[in-house]
Order: C-alpha cells, then structure tokens, then sequence
C-alpha cells in the first residue's frame, strides 16, 4: 500500500472517528464554558470544596444518564430509572451499615437490587413484546411501591466512614465521586462498547431487523442493556445515601432524575431513535445539565422561576433529539 493510500485511510479513520464522537466533544466544549463561567462567578472561585460539591451533584445525575444510555441505546426508553433509583437509595439506607463485611455485602444487596429491576424490565419488554415506555413505566410504579413499603417516611443510616471518603477529596483536591465515575465508565461502559453483545445493542438500535436478518442475539442484547440501566441505576441510588447519610422514597426525585436523564444523554448526543452515541457523552450532557442550575443559582435567578427554565431546557433537548423526525418527509426512511 502506498504511502498516499495510507495517508487517505488514515484522514477517513479519523474523519469517521470525528463524526461518530461528534455530539460528545460538542458536550464536552459546552460544559468547559459554562463551567468555567460558574467557577469564575461563584464567591469561592475554582476551589476544591466548590469543584467536589459540584462533582458530588453531577456524578447522581451521570450515573442515571448512563443508565439510560444503555436503553436508548436499543431505540428503547426507560421510564424506570428513577424508581429504580430511588429503591435503591431506600435499600441501602437498610443495608450499607456496620461493619465492613456487613456493608460490603450490603452493597452487593443493592446493587443486586438494581440488576433485578433491569432484569424483569428487560423481560417483560421481550418476552411481553411490549413497548418499552409502557412497560417501565408500570413496573417503574411498582417499584416505587416497593420503596415505599420499606421506606415509608425518610430515616435510615448508611457507613459514615464510607460515605465521608466517597464524597471527600483525595490528595490534591480531586473528587473522589469524579473517580468513581471514572471507574465504573473504565470497568463497565468500556468493555461494554468493545464487546461484541455491545456492538448487537449498536446494530439493534440502528435497525433491529437488519440485525435480525444478519443473524445477531437480539433478545441478548435487549436483556444485557436493561439489566446493565438496572445496576447504573443501583449504583447512582447507592451514592445517594452516601450524600445524604439517608433513604427517602421521593416521587419527585425519582420522576425528576429519570426526565433528567432523558435530558442529559440528549444534550451528550446519544440519538433517541437508538444506535448512535455513548456514556461519555452522556455523562458530559448531566454536568451541562447540573451546570445550568448551578448558574441559575449564582446568577441569583428568581427560585419560582427556576424550575420552569429547567423544563425549558428539557423540552429543548427532547426537541432537538427528535429533530431527525422533523426533517423526514417520509417516516419509512427511519427504517431504510
């Protein structure tokens, strides 16, 4: 091969790498800008404490988003990720305590908790034959059910040695949240996105029955994608307690963290209509998204207000996932 032909293979690696990874840099150059706009009016300046604060709060959101990426991800939704979440939050506040076998096992509870839920989810969605939306939304009511069953009014305790070292700061003022996020996206999204059930979840998002044609484990896929939202989802319920010492089964939480996630992996340029994006992304579209109510706050923005520019932020990122949809004349294009 000459040396022409190599220059031109490589230019279109990288041009196919650019535009596969489009919507993450993008998410990545806003949050830079509009974090460094936060820090440079905030009283405390770019600090440790103001840095881990916020990383603390943008980690909650993140996990969640990745868990969503996972579903989005096979042109599916999940509407559960917040109940599953906030179960989550309610288990561990019974089940992280006490010694460090205790709370290792504890944890373990948890997280199989959250892995049961995705599960059953991705069971149903399956073997039920039933549309995503429809069905997390149903068990997402039952496991909110269940969180309220344990946690009927807020209380609980979690390892406090635990939770002060997860939310603290390691040596030179770095998050000790920002490396755990940093862990779980080396040790579960990574191999995901290499192995060959993650390319399946690609191919089924892209068009499922050409991934069916070609002969790919579907029903593996679909299962591995709900069941890995499920133990995402575990795990952001089981930081939670680690930053409030507490278990609450909130409604609101849970309906907020999942329409936020929604959000997040929207404006990380993960696609709605499935096959296209990545955690990454994801994870910078939360901080975008926990960056905006960070700004509101230092820019003292009306409190009443508040909530309704969020929303509008929220519609907008729905809007512009669905943007695609907009553009076609022909909706059968989708599928083509």
């Amino acid at each position: 091969m000459t040396d022409q032909a190599l220059a031109s293979r490589h230019s279109g690696d990288w041009r196919f790498w650019f535009n596969e990874q489009r919507g993450t840099l993008l998410a990545l150059a806003v949050f830079v800008v509009m974090f460094v706009i936060y820090t440079s009016n905030h009283q405390a300046g770019f600090s440790a404490d103001v840095v881990t604060t916020a990383a603390n709060k943008g980690v909650l959101l993140a996990l969640v988003a990745i868990a969503q990426t996972f579903v989005v991800l096979t042109a599916g939704i999940d509407l559960s990720v917040g109940m599953i979440f906030v179960l989550c939050n309610c288990v561990a506040s019974y089940l992280v305590i006490g010694t460090a076998l205790e709370t290792a096992l504890g944890i373990i509870g948890v997280l199989a908790t959250g892995l049961a839920c995705g599960a059953l989810n991705g069971l149903i969605v399956i073997y039920g034959r039933l549309q995503p939306i429809v069905t997390t939304i149903a068990t997402g009511a039952a496991f909110f059910g269940v969180a309220l069953l344990i946690r009927p009014f807020p209380g609980g305790d979690v390892n406090e040695d635990l939770a002060d070292f997860l939310t603290g700061q390691l040596p030179g003022g770095i998050p000790v949240s920002a490396v755990a996020l940093l862990v779980v996206v080396l040790v579960i999204w990574i191999p995901f996105r290499k192995s060959m059930l993650g390319r399946v979840v690609y191919a089924v998002g892209s068009s499922e029955p050409a991934a069916y044609m070609s002969g790919l484990h579907i029903r593996r896929a679909k299962f591995a994608a709900y069941a890995l939202a499920g133990l995402l989802a575990a795990i952001g319920g089981l930081f939670i307690t680690f930053v409030t010492y507490t278990g609450e089964a909130s409604s609101a939480n849970a309906n907020t963290y999942t329409l936020n996630s929604i959000a997040a992996v929207v404006l990380g340029g993960v696609s709605l209509f499935g096959g296209r994006g990545s955690a990454v992304g994801a994870i910078f579209g939360a901080l975008i998204f926990r960056t905006i109510g960070d700004l509101l706050f230092v820019f003292d923005f009306d409190p009443l207000w508040q909530p309704l520019f969020l929303g509008m932020v929220l519609l907008v990122s729905v809007c512009l996932g669905s943007f695609r949809l907009i553009r076609l004349r022909n909706r059968l294009d989708l599928f083509g």
